[in-house]
């Protein structure tokens, strides 16, 4: 039994070299994948056989997320909402490793990890893994499409630094006037 484990262990070993030796002319646009948190190299390594080098193929990234299948499709006819908003069939093997990059992304202290808890409170998990893979590949489409652009995480507070904490006053003092109400605020003690 211990024969064969070591077997596969050796089995493993040369197809990751052999991985290694194919990916060496790729090796500035796997570093450049991989700083994207949640990625890693194997998912770098992963990602460019499935997608490519050559981003002009898809004009935004949205074409790239519409190729890959990670854009819910709905259509609306007559103010009806027609579909789930499901996703269809995609690269599997692309899905599969963009969905464990949201995972993992989500387990980390970064814009990205915001984002999936964001999504995950209000619309749940399997929706918040679809839309930080999504965002995973726009930043690839971003860092594929100019080869000097290097990725910059936004930090966990982006979305706490850029929100307008008068909006919600304003927004309700107008809805008073709108019912034909004169509101005048003074500040609690």
């Amino acid at each position: 039994m211990l024969g064969r484990v070591d077997a596969i262990n050796a089995d493993i070993a040369s197809v990751e070299a052999q991985v290694g030796e194919q990916l060496v002319p790729f090796a500035r646009e796997v570093e450049q994948i991989d700083e994207i948190p949640g990625l890693g190299l194997v998912g770098a390594e992963a990602i460019i056989p499935e997608i490519g080098l050559d981003m002009t193929r898809f004009p935004t990234p949205a074409h790239l997320a519409s190729w890959a299948h990670f854009a819910p499709g709905i259509s609306e006819s007559a103010g009806k909402k027609k579909g789930n908003g499901a996703t269809g069939h995609g690269n599997r093997y692309l899905a599969r490793v963009l969905g464990q990059a949201a995972v993992n992304a989500a387990r980390t202290n970064t814009f990205l990890g915001e984002w999936y808890r964001r999504i995950a409170r209000r619309r749940g998990k399997k929706r918040a893994i679809v839309a930080v893979g999504r965002s995973i590949l726009t930043i690839i489409w971003h860092l594929l499409s100019d080869p000097q652009a290097r990725f910059t995480d936004l930090g966990p507070d982006f979305y706490d630094s850029h929100v307008n904490h008068n909006r919600p006053i304003r927004n309700h003092v107008h809805d008073l006037e709108n019912l034909g109400y004169r509101v005048t605020l003074e500040k609690a003690a």
